[in-house]
Order: C-alpha cells, then structure tokens, then sequence
C-alpha cells in the first residue's frame, strides 16, 4: 500500500498530492482516510481500479467528485458535478453568522443552495431551528436533499425549486448565499472549468449579475432584527456593500483564512 500511495501522488503532482492519493485510496479500499492511515500496510490493493481513479485526477477531476465525498464544516456531504465543491472558505459564512446574529435563528433560508452545505451546517449549528434551501437545479437539489436524509435533518429542511427567493414570502431569521461571482471572461483554474457547472461559477461580465438579483429578495425576505450573509469574489466588497446599501442593508466584512474579503454580513441599516 505504500508504494501505491507514493506511485499516485507522483502521478498527481502537486500540493496535495499525497493527501489526494490517500483519499483516492481510501475511497477505493472502501474505509476513511483516518482508517486508511491507521491500518497503513495491511489493505490490499486492485492496482487496476485505482489506477483508474488515479488517472481521473491526472486528468483534473476534482477528488470530491471521483469519491463522491466532500467535507464542510462539521459535515460528511454527498457531491456530484451537479453542484459546485464545498470550499474551506465558504464556511467563513458560517462564521460570521456565529459572530453576528442577534439571536440564534429560527429560521434560515439558503439561496442557491447547491450541495445544501451552508443550510445544513447552519441546521447542525442551530439544532432548534428550521430552513428553507432553494435552488434552480433539479439535480442539485435532489444531491442537497438526500444529504439532508443523511444527516437526519430532512425533518428540519425543506427545499424548493426556484430562481432565487422570487417565490418566497415571509421573513427569514438568517439568509445566507453564496452566488457566482465570477465574470464570464476571466480565467479560472482548468479543471474547474472543465468540470464544475458553471452555472454556479459565473455571473455576467463583472461577476455581479447574481448580487442584483438576489439582494432585493434578501431584503424583502430578511426579517426586522434578522442576519444577512453572502459570499464574494475577490475585490468585490466595495461593489457588493454599496449595492447592498442601496437595498438599506448595511454590515461589514469577514476574512477568510487566507485574509481576503470573502464574507459580508448584512443587517437592515438603522
């Protein structure tokens, strides 16, 4: 088993190469990783089935969707090309809800909720309360429901087919979003353009077409004391603060590990 997890990461180069070989092996021996590791040396390998997954992320699959598997926050979620990969610095959202509701919510409402990884890390955070998750992918929400059977939360979540929170009525508690953001003409990584839907990568020439539409309905959607938070691109908090404060929605601004502005939470301003 050695030998295969040092042959693999050669093949797959990179910073994580050798996390990325023992996922992928992992995933094929059918254990965690933290089981892998543990029994290292006593699992058997079919080197050709590996082989195969081996050369999926040469090709620049994104491991998550070779396993099926991505974590998030304190969560073991499900992942198809249907939705977009669960990152790191999207559980900044969760964050700053943690530092800046009022209140814990007792409703919470996810627009464009993809894999349902922000509404179900917000339902695990707050187990008393009840969330809506809405997105206009079929196949996205069927992956972002069966994660909710999966973690027990289905009783707690309800998920909608529709284009933002246009078919909505009443008032949420906490709304979070994380909306593409990227202008249809930049340059992004090969292999996500190769194999995430773009969809939820690109929003229009300045990658702020999605912040005009969804900020209106944040505003009629967020109730009186209620918490607001959308993700960003990078270099974007300038543009989003000023159009959220043209829907008389004013915060501040969460860093990500990596210290970009990557959060900004949103409440009605006084």
């Amino acid at each position: 088993m050695a030998g295969a997890l040092r042959w693999a990461a050669a093949r797959i180069g990179g910073a994580t190469a050798r996390l990325d070989a023992e996922l992928l092996l992992a995933h094929h021996i059918g254990v965690s990783r933290e089981t892998l590791l543990l029994s290292f040396g006593s699992c058997a390998v079919d080197a050709d089935g590996f082989t195969a997954l081996v050369a999926r992320r040469v090709a620049g699959e994104p491991v998550a969707y070779i396993t099926g598997r991505k974590g998030f926050w304190t969560l073991d979620l499900a992942v198809t090309p249907a939705v977009l990969v669960p990152r790191p610095e999207t559980e900044t959202l969760i964050e700053a809800a943690l530092a800046h509701a009022l209140r814990p919510p007792a409703t919470i409402l996810d627009l464009g909720t993809g894999s349902g990884a922000l509404l179900l890390a917000a339902l695990h955070q707050w187990p008393d309360a009840f969330g809506v998750g809405v997105d206009r992918s079929a196949a996205a929400l069927a992956v972002a429901q069966g994660n909710a059977r999966a973690l027990g939360l289905s009783g707690r979540a309800a998920f909608l087919l529709g284009d933002w929170g246009g078919a909505l009525a009443g008032r949420f508690d906490l709304i979070l979003a994380n909306p593409p953001y990227i202008g249809s003409g930049d340059v992004v990584e090969p292999a996500v353009a190769a194999f995430e839907p773009p969809v939820a990568l690109f929003a229009g020439p300045d990658g702020l077409a999605a912040y005009h539409a969804l900020l209106p309905d944040v505003a009629r959607l967020l109730a009186p004391d209620g918490l607001a938070v959308i993700e960003m691109g990078a270099g974007q908090a300038p543009a989003v603060t000023s159009l959220a404060r043209s829907h008389g929605l004013a915060g501040g601004v969460r860093q990500d590990l990596a210290g970009h502005a990557r959060a900004l939470w949103l409440r009605f301003a006084p």
